[in-house]
């Protein structure tokens, strides 16, 4: 393939780091913290579930279970500069979705207790099997976040900083017991433009708390397999989120009371959150019908004195105003569609979670 000569400064030999002070670490060190990925530490490439478990659950699921999406990189470091490489099987593109999200990395820096948006690691547009970037973050001590891609496999990963600079573990979470999101395409963060703009990143930065994407696109459909994977979990709350995927209304009319009485079994305290999809189309009888069980399966469940049950109507996610505005294809939010079901969803995790029970 060719390549038009104004575009050839994104290409992969222009865009290595040349810095030659930059010294690279493996990210499964030690130096690092891994939020958000199955045992991280160890085996080949990385995952968000076990392989035996994504066999059992479904092809599809298989195929999609190394997506990084959810992983997190924290660190503490004085170096002024990050870098990283990132070595990939295969190279994923889709018509939504930026190189970015599918490939590429994001980096925030702790601010006044904030964590801000500083740059983000681009794969060139040659990109092949491996691609390396640099970002200046500053002087002095700081902690730093790095998402990983959202749709695509990573085989290894390493980050760079300056020689001689210090490397420290990254202050915890304030709530470091994981949330659970389970769900769709949309749940996985297709499609917003970066790793780090996804609804459960937005509500991970907001309440500075730790989470596991478990959003599989296409694939998510209330499985025993994963199901009872995910009630192996250690978590402080299980967000529902796979009417998408639902074939029909009669598959989550079927499946939907599997996962809520699994889940509530496994952790009898947690606080447990249906949501029904927010791209509802109203002219779709089945859309209707879906986003009617999962209504009233909470409903069922609070009747029958489970209290610890929230509902959010995603019919209600892209709000009112400018709601045509809040997806790129009608169906996968973008960065103002996500941002809308951050702040719905997340406003209500803030009140299930840390303020008193109803």
């Amino acid at each position: 393939m060719k390549y038009k000569k104004e575009h050839t400064v994104y290409n992969a030999e222009n865009m290595k780091v040349k810095d030659e002070d930059i010294v690279f670490y493996d990210l499964r060190c030690g130096k690092f913290d891994i939020h958000g990925l199955y045992n991280p530490y160890e085996g080949d490439g990385y995952r968000r579930i076990p392989d035996d478990v994504a066999k059992a659950t479904s092809e599809k699921v298989f195929n999609l279970y190394k997506n990084t999406a959810g992983g997190r990189i924290r660190f503490s470091t004085d170096s002024n500069r990050i870098a990283i490489r990132v070595k990939v099987p295969h190279v994923t593109i889709r018509p939504t979705l930026t190189y970015i999200v599918t490939l590429g990395c994001d980096l925030y820096v702790e601010t006044g207790g904030i964590d801000v948006y500083r740059g983000s690691f681009k794969p060139p547009i040659d990109m092949h099997d491996e691609y390396e970037g640099i970002i200046w973050v500053g002087e002095g001590m700081k902690e730093i976040t790095i998402n990983l891609p959202l749709y695509n496999d990573v085989d290894k990963i390493e980050v760079g900083v300056a020689e001689g600079s210090v490397i420290s573990p990254h202050r915890p979470y304030t709530h470091p017991k994981h949330i659970l999101y389970y769900g769709s395409s949309i749940t996985q963060g297709a499609a917003a433009s970066r790793p780090g703009l996804c609804y459960e990143a937005w509500i991970s930065r907001k309440f500075d708390c730790d989470y596991i994407n478990l959003g599989f696109a296409g694939s998510a459909k209330g499985e025993d397999a994963i199901v009872d994977y995910m009630t192996t979990l250690d978590i402080s709350a299980f967000v529902c989120d796979y009417d998408h995927n639902a074939p029909n209304s009669e598959h989550l009319e079927a499946t939907l009371p599997k996962v809520y009485q699994k889940m509530r079994a496994a952790n009898p305290d947690i606080p447990i959150i249906f949501i029904s999809k927010p791209d509802i189309h109203f002219d779709y009888e089945d859309c209707i019908k879906k986003r009617t069980v999962v209504m009233e399966n909470y409903s069922k469940a609070w009747n029958s004195g489970d209290h610890n049950v929230w509902f959010v109507d995603g019919a209600s996610l892209f709000g009112s105003d400018g709601r045509e505005e809040c997806t790129v294809d009608r169906t996968h939010p973008n960065d103002l569609g996500f941002y809308r079901m951050a702040q719905s969803i997340g406003k209500m995790l803030w009140t299930a979670l840390f303020m008193e029970r109803r």
